[in-house]
């Protein structure tokens, strides 16, 4: 593929123990300007294989907190514009052009890039998934990420919105002991936010909370659709609901 340049494009990457997937990422965004890759200190190789990369400034930072990570990303950004990608999300050559062209003659701040899930290579298509997108571009003067808010980061826009056209790809896990270990860290770092806004966990939110989660993507959002990697999915997400609250009553219990 013949390299184009964007006009001054800062493609970021934040990661942690991504050894399986960093090669391929980096790959897809060689188009940018610069890549910044911020590692968490990995312990599997990855830091060491970003030094095989002439194209990559590779930094190491001791994890906060994801948006304190990617804040910090933005403040080595040398450009105006800024391409975040986490490390099991890859860029389509159709979506490699939008970009190129959206920097070129950009007609809003920031952009809402759609991702497309998979799991061992199948395509989910429902399962609560359907309609995320996210926040991947934008300009770094414009937006920062809120340091309250810490898992599902948001971005914070000073500007403009808009949406592109082409989906990113997210391998989001590789088994299902990896998505349940995600689930838990994800619980972990949500319980702690809850604790620092005094939330306590009722009977609601630890026994209904998780059912309903299960329900509504299982059954309104069509997880069932996906077959056995759907239930999978919905039960999952459910999981990492109620982990949350018992996580957040040890947190109460030991303060």
């Amino acid at each position: 593929m013949t390299k184009e340049h964007p006009t001054g494009l800062s493609a970021l990457i934040i990661c942690y123990n991504e050894a399986l997937h960093i090669e391929a990422t980096i790959k897809q965004v060689a188009f940018a300007d610069e890549i910044i890759v911020v590692d968490s200190f990995s312990t599997d190789g990855t830091f060491k294989m970003l030094h095989n990369f002439s194209n990559v400034t590779a930094i190491q930072k001791t994890f906060e907190s994801f948006p304190d990570q990617r804040n910090f990303a933005i403040s080595q950004a040398k450009y105006d514009w800024v391409l975040f990608l986490d490390a099991d999300e890859r860029i389509p050559q159709k979506l490699q052009s939008e970009i190129i062209a959206t920097v070129r003659n950009p007609k809003y701040d920031a952009y809402k890039i759609r991702r497309q899930f998979y799991f061992n290579n199948q395509k989910i298509r429902f399962s609560g998934l359907q309609s995320d997108a996210t926040y991947r571009l934008f300009k770094k003067n414009k937006a920062k990420y809120d340091e309250a808010i810490l898992v599902h980061e948001q971005l914070r826009v000073n500007g403009t919105s808009g949406k592109m056209i082409n989906k990113m790809l997210h391998y989001s896990f590789s088994n299902w002991t990896h998505f349940k270990q995600k689930m838990e860290h994800y619980a972990t770092l949500q319980a702690k936010q809850l604790l620092e806004q005094s939330k306590k966990p009722t009977v609601f939110k630890v026994i209904f909370k998780p059912f309903y989660k299960f329900i509504y993507n299982y059954v309104f959002r069509l997880g069932f659709l996906d077959g056995k990697a759907g239930f999978n999915i919905c039960y999952y997400n459910a999981y990492g609901v109620s982990h949350r609250f018992k996580i957040l009553k040890e947190l109460i219990k030991n303060k």
